[in-house]
């Protein structure tokens, strides 16, 4: 699970396997796999860091 902040300035919480799509156009739009598009505040390649993050704080715990 990800932490992202809204447009709104609403801070959510998503469930980064569910992530299908990230594009900037400007803005950055999270697709995921539902089909529920989320317009957020961080950056494409932001996003992909909290990911990669959370992956390995993940594979950590399981070692």
């Amino acid at each position: 699970m990800i932490n992202v902040t809204k447009i709104n300035n609403q801070n959510i919480t998503i469930n980064d396997d569910l992530i299908e799509t990230i594009e900037e156009t400007p803005d950055t739009v999270i697709t995921l796999t539902t089909g529920k598009k989320l317009i957020v505040k961080e950056s494409r390649q932001d996003v992909i860091n909290l990911v990669k993050c959370y992956k390995k704080e993940i594979y950590r715990q399981d070692n």
